[in-house]
């Protein structure tokens, strides 16, 4: 429950930071994890976008996601200040975008209520880019550089 209401927190101090201020601290971070989101449909970067980031954590029989972060796209469909180097460990992620409350702000519906990409860090001293591509019926990702 203590996670959750931290979880909370950054998500809200993180919504009231505007972009230049976002970009600001990115550049003092430099997360060594991004994402980019582009929304296909109208051609157009996908802005205001929440997304959350999830660890695998425990042993393998009692294994569950925990919330480490979240974040809202920006207005080029960037999320670039997710994790600090020092918190980035190898290990199983997961990133979750809230699609259709993305599309619902812009008057569509969407097949998808939301998109989860899991993924695997084996080495984290290197740099991970996720990328989205998304329209109200379909999504694309891959490992981005």
């Amino acid at each position: 429950m203590i996670q959750a209401f931290q979880l909370a927190t950054q998500c809200k101090i993180i919504r009231l930071l505007t972009n230049t201020e976002q970009e600001t601290m990115t550049q003092v971070l430099r997360s060594p994890l991004t994402t980019h989101v582009l929304n296909t449909a109208q051609g157009a970067p996908a802005a205001n976008l929440a997304l959350s980031l999830y660890r695998l954590e425990g042993p393998p029989s009692l294994q569950e996601w925990r919330p480490l972060t979240c974040g809202v796209t920006n207005s080029d469909g960037r999320c670039p200040d997710l994790v600090t180097p020092e918190t980035f460990t190898a290990g199983t992620y997961k990133m979750r975008f809230e699609t259709g409350n993305y599309w619902n702000k812009l008057g569509e519906t969407s097949f998808y209520p939301h998109v989860e990409i899991a993924f695997n860090i084996i080495e984290p001293s290197q740099k991970y880019h996720i990328p989205l591509l998304l329209s109200q019926f379909s999504y694309s990702t891959y490992r981005g550089s």
